[in-house]
């Protein structure tokens, strides 16, 4: 089969297009044939590996699970005879930051994984830009306990994550003000923020409004500019962990000290399947939908991940594995 590949960490030019051996799934997985996959944050980062940490996950020197790809639409083509609640013929999605494999025609998941039958009301294409961006900030949000009327502000809302905060958010009842660039207002203001920040025409630190949370979705802030924002009790999370990794080392300072306003850093669970039914069912009843960027085709993967370095694009860039 077709899969993008990468057998040593580095630049988006270490991904390219080969032959691979078809897996082979046991008697509790699905195999499916990928319809659609997407270039994201989570795939980007361990193909290149800048934080080493990843390493221990994904092999030392060396790329353990070749195949990138958390994120995969398609349609199942073989159930092991334990798989229970799929059939051969359903169209499914899900997430697998853990072996990955979506960038190939074919991927093989435990059937209890994250993965559920797809939406009916979006295309395939469509549904595989699900769950990366909003399995990151569905976390940020547990992680703040953000509760209904809270007031929240969100960072770089029109990345995967921050696109998928702003419409979570505002499911969960919060008063979202949004931050992003001129030419994204109004598709913010789609996606359901009540308030809408051009930083391209004025800086937040005028802002004069006080914020529960304060939610960096691109990691281009810091707790020191955001802090004047913050409610007495406010929360400061950024989806990086900061120049020198000081996010990580306030967010262990304020737990110690027990400061008022405070800096988490939340590690992200593995995504359940009850929380991918979840989002599809808000998807279904229209409250969250993926922003889609660009799509792109195998053959063009350096250029994506090229792009999705850049810090540019907008919600998702989603890979056709099959042509429409």
């Amino acid at each position: 089969m077709r899969a993008i590949i990468h057998k040593k960490y580095g630049d988006p030019n270490v991904a390219y297009l080969a032959e691979v051996a078809q897996p082979q799934p046991n008697d509790n997985e699905l195999l499916v044939k990928v319809y659609a996959s997407t270039v994201n944050r989570t795939d980007a980062g361990f193909r290149s590996a800048e934080y080493v940490v990843s390493r221990l996950f994904s092999g030392l020197l060396k790329p353990k699970n070749q195949v990138l790809g958390s994120e995969f639409s398609g349609i199942v083509v073989y159930a092991g005879k334990n798989v229970s609640g799929f059939k051969v013929g359903d169209k499914v999605f899900g997430y697998n930051d853990k072996t990955f494999g979506g960038h190939a025609e074919y991927v093989a998941i435990t059937y209890d994984a994250a993965v559920a039958i797809a939406p009916t009301n979006i295309s395939l294409y469509h549904a595989a830009a699900i769950s990366e961006g909003a399995h990151y900030a569905l976390n940020i949000i547990r992680a703040a306990k953000v509760k209904s009327d809270q007031n929240v502000l969100v960072y770089g809302a029109t990345g995967a994550i921050g696109s998928s905060a702003v419409q979570l958010l505002n499911y969960f009842g919060a008063n979202v003000t949004a931050v992003c660039n001129t030419k994204n207002v109004g598709l913010v203001k789609g996606l359901g923020a009540k308030n809408v920040i051009d930083y391209q025409q004025s800086a937040i630190t005028k802002l004069n409004q006080k914020f529960d949370f304060v939610f960096d979705a691109v990691g281009k802030s810091s707790f020191k500019i955001c802090k004047p924002l913050l409610s007495k009790n406010g929360i400061y999370i950024s989806t990086e962990p900061g120049k020198n990794g000081a996010n990580i080392f306030l967010a262990l300072k304020h737990w110690i000290l027990k400061r008022s306003k405070r800096v988490l850093f939340p590690i992200p669970p593995e995504l359940s399947q009850h929380d991918i039914i979840f989002l599809k069912e808000l998807v279904e009843k229209e409250m969250f939908k993926p922003v889609i960027d660009s799509y792109r085709n195998m053959a063009d993967i350096v250029e994506a991940y090229t792009y999705v370095d850049s810090g540019q694009k907008t919600g998702n860039v989603v890979l056709k594995i099959v042509a429409e």
